[in-house]
């Protein structure tokens, strides 16, 4: 069984309700529109090609942290934590950049 990025981001929230499945997907969106952005690959790439995982786990970690912080916190298991909301955003590039394009 193949599970979609929506499906991986609710197993990584621990979500089983529906309820927010449109707004996870908008969040996706957005997740996916930076990687490409970020890897300076053209926009829609990741709709024609496959994702690789390092940047599968970007997504996932992007979207969901979109979702935990919807309220303007840091959110999250590192609530408490005021850098924990740049941390996210330190590791989601670094995953982003083992498969950035860096032709100039």
């Amino acid at each position: 069984m193949v599970m979609t990025l929506l499906e991986k981001v609710k197993a990584n929230l621990i979500l089983e309700h529906d309820r927010d499945d449109e707004l996870l997907q908008m969040y996706i969106t957005t997740a996916i529109a930076y990687a490409e952005s970020y890897q300076h690959v053209p926009e829609g790439h990741y709709n024609e090609n496959t994702m690789p995982p390092t940047t599968e786990q970007a997504v996932i970690m992007l979207s969901s942290h979109f979702y935990e912080s919807r309220d303007g916190s840091t959110g999250g298991f590192f609530a408490d934590n005021v850098q924990a909301g740049q941390q996210v955003w330190n590791t989601v590039n670094l995953l982003l950049r083992l498969d950035r394009d860096w032709k100039v």
